[in-house]
């Protein structure tokens, strides 16, 4: 076989994958399947989160659950919508929530459920 057609078929083939990583919680987790984030940064203003995006990723595109068990306060990130866009290359955007879209209190601690993954780029 033609090292450039091999060559060719690899980076045809790697193209094709557009939709984000998924991770699946063990069975007996409450939420069965969170959202992956590559980073989250808590400031005085909000919370910003890091996630996969080919492109078309919106912040109206997410969802979250906030979930208080005495001073426990917990947080989870989830899609509404896959990105239907096809890049190329896999890329990500930082979405920024304000404390006061998330319902929370600016100095309350906060767990936060989703898994987070290293960033190796595209």
């Amino acid at each position: 076989m033609n090292r450039r057609v091999f060559v060719l078929a690899a980076l045809a083939l790697a193209g094709c994958a557009t939709t984000p990583p998924r991770i699946l919680a063990p069975q007996s987790a409450a939420l069965a399947e969170l959202e992956p984030l590559y980073r989250a940064d808590a400031a005085r203003e909000g919370l910003t989160i890091r996630v996969a995006s080919n492109g078309c990723t919106a912040k109206a595109d997410f969802a979250f659950y906030v979930e208080r068990k005495g001073e426990a306060v917990t947080l989870a990130f989830g899609r509404r919508r896959l990105d239907p866009c096809r890049s190329f290359a896999r890329g990500h955007v930082d979405l920024s929530f304000t404390w006061r879209e998330l319902g929370l209190e600016r100095r309350s601690p906060v767990f936060l459920l989703n898994p987070l993954l290293a960033w190796t780029g595209p």
